[in-house]
This record gives C-alpha cells, sequence and structure tokens, in this order.
C-alpha cells in the first residue's frame, strides 16, 4: 500500500471515529500501511483529552511518523506558498511531506491540499 500522510482532519476524524478513518488506523498500527503526520498537524488536532483515545492508540503505534519542522523545510514550505499563493503553513508542510515520501494525503479538505499541489493523490475523508 502506499504511504499515507495524515493531515488535521483525519486526526479529527479518527477521533470522531469516522468508520473509513477507523479503518485506515488500524492498517497503519498493525503496519499494513507506512505513515506520516507532520508535528504541526499534531499540535492543531492534540488535546490530550479522553476521548482523542482512538489517535493516542495511533501515535503510540510506532507505525506512523512525525516530520520536524527545521530551518530547512520552513524554507521549502515558504517558497511553496508563495508558488501556490496560499497561506496555510501547515497544509503546505502535508503537502511537501506527501511529496517527499510519495504518499497519498489523507484529508477532510482535499481543495486546500490540491490548491498546493494538484499532482498529489487525495484521499477525502
Amino acid at each position: 500500500m502506499r504511504p499515507l500522510v495524515l493531515d488535521t482532519g483525519a486526526l479529527i476524524a479518527l477521533e470522531r471515529r469516522d468508520p473509513r478513518m477507523v479503518a485506515l488506523s488500524d492498517e497503519i498500527i498493525h503496519a499494513r500501511c507506512p505513515a506520516y503526520t507532520p508535528a504541526g498537524v499534531v499540535a492543531q488536532a492534540w488535546r490530550g483529552s479522553p476521548r482523542q483515545h482512538p489517535m493516542v492508540r495511533l501515535m503510540r503505534s510506532r507505525h506512523i511518523q512525525v516530520d520536524s519542522l527545521n530551518e530547512e523545510v520552513a524554507y521549502e514550505i515558504g517558497v511553496l506558498l508563495a508558488a501556490s499563493g496560499t497561506s496555510d503553513v501547515i497544509d503546505a508542510h502535508v503537502a511537501l511531506l506527501a511529496g517527499r515520501v510519495r504518499g497519498a494525503v489523507v484529508t477532510s479538505d482535499p481543495g486546500d491540499i490540491t490548491a498546493l499541489d494538484s499532482g498529489l493523490e487525495v484521499l477525502a475523508l
């Protein structure tokens, strides 16, 4: 299976126990599918609430890699935002990461991702 890159909407869908996202999470946890998410996505979605048990289960599974926002990535994000005429740093990090790992983006806002890179595969929730 192609790697998955989860955006904030995917983690929120998991918290809400969306059946499609629960199934994808199970695939990731059982190491059938590599997965990634930017650190900023985790910061946007994480609240430390008991309701977030499905997200805790996924993040603690060690089958999802959290990509840091370092200086090099920050410059790449800035260039992508300028080229696309958009301004969402987190979405740009999701798009860059998906391109780097050749993954499909799991999102609740496909238009936000395709505005950054129309060539990415997007799995809409």
